[in-house]
């Protein structure tokens, strides 16, 4: 089954994002980088019981490329994403090269899941999990999502989904392992718990009949009850796959009809309405001063559970701009959007992150 996506790319004449909250969109958090900092970006959200929005991400120390040092940074609203503190320390760096790529989950047990990616070397990147009981203030020993394989499993930020049946499920790309060289291209397969992250079990590989690159997957629960599976592709388009077993056996995966880079989407339901939202870059290759570039970055609604999409608004449009890997929080009647916001021209891409605050009026063309 394909999707549809009612327009492509929209010309830069969207307002600008800083013009603040009376025009329905307004960045609230500028990460620049700095010569101690080069990089912050792949965080997540979760809302804690006492009313403040907590935002965990990668901070890096010693470059901006994915294999340098990073450890786990955090900063909190009071006030529903409009300020934000300063930086304290989540968690140090305990991977051979990194910590980063964050995704946080409340569970249904009422505790705080933090999972990441722990960097140890080339060959081995693999997904973590710890659980807070007191509200992010101190976290349980690490689990490992994946004991018993080495691999570089890429499994990108705010992910991570939990059923209504109670089973978490992590969508992952594996790209090397010690008896696999690397490939662009990632086998992509879920790894799921039914006992709160205690043991962990692999789903089957999506098959790939198309032989394209495949990578980043993303998860979405459609009101059937099947998964969907979204997938970064170098096809020009999203890739996507589906589930009725509750993440173990998918479909194999085929073209969209949702124009993109190779670069990631997100996908999440909007609690108010129950409509998709969707943010990625809409951009179909076409027009050749953007064309295989992550912008502009766009946000549609889509009411069918993702069989069409509609609405389409820009939300940052830079022609250099590198708009990707974000988090998405819902908040009383706003959205708050994470993502990494560089310039390819200054940067690479990933340098800068940006919290945009947009009320469901703005997304609905209501203000």
């Amino acid at each position: 089954m394909m999707l549809i996506v009612s327009s492509l790319f929209v010309s830069c004449d969207q307002a600008d994002t800083r013009e603040g909250e009376d025009s329905g969109k307004q960045i609230v958090m500028d990460l620049q980088p700095s010569g101690e900092n080069p990089r912050n970006s792949e965080g997540s959200f979760i809302q804690l019981k006492d009313g403040r929005i907590l935002f965990i991400y990668s901070h890096f120390t010693n470059g901006d490329g994915d294999y340098a040092s990073a450890f786990l940074a955090e900063r909190t609203s009071s006030d529903q994403g409009k300020t934000w503190s300063g930086e304290s320390k989540t968690l140090e760096n305990e991977g051979g090269l990194n910590t980063m790529s964050v995704s946080l989950l409340r569970l249904q047990t009422g505790e705080i899941a933090l999972f990441y990616a722990r960097k140890n070397s080339h060959q081995d990147c693999r997904p973590v999990m710890r659980i807070s009981k007191d509200e992010a203030q101190t976290w349980s020993e690490p689990i490992d999502c994946i004991p018993d394989r080495v691999g570089y499993f890429v499994l990108n930020n705010d992910r991570v989904i939990q059923l209504h049946n109670g089973r978490i499920i992590l969508p992952l790309a594996l790209h090397e392992s010690p008896d696999m060289p690397w490939s662009d291209g990632g086998l992509l397969q879920t790894y799921f718990s039914d006992d709160n992250g205690k043991s962990w079990n692999a789903g089957e590989i999506v098959l790939n009949p198309d032989s394209v690159v495949l990578q980043e997957p993303g998860l979405i629960v459609l009101r059937d009850g099947r998964i969907m599976m979204f997938i970064r592709a170098d096809a020009g388009v999203q890739y996507i796959s589906y589930s009725q077993d509750d993440g173990y056996s998918w479909t194999p995966a085929g073209r969209s009809d949702i124009p993109s880079p190779l670069s990631p989407a997100s996908i999440k339901r909007i609690p108010a309405t129950g409509d998709l939202l969707m943010a990625w870059n809409n951009n179909n290759g076409d027009l050749e001063g953007i064309a295989g570039k992550r912008t502009p970055f766009t946000v549609a609604i889509s009411k069918d559970d993702g069989q069409n999409w509609q609405l389409n608004k820009n939300v940052e449009d830079d022609p250099d701009g590198w708009y990707c890997y974000t988090a998405i929080d819902f908040v009383g009647d706003h959205v708050l959007l994470a993502y990494c916001a560089g310039n390819r021209k200054e940067n690479n891409g990933l340098a800068v992150t940006h919290v945009c605050r947009l009320s469901v009026d703005w997304i609905y063309g209501r203000k």
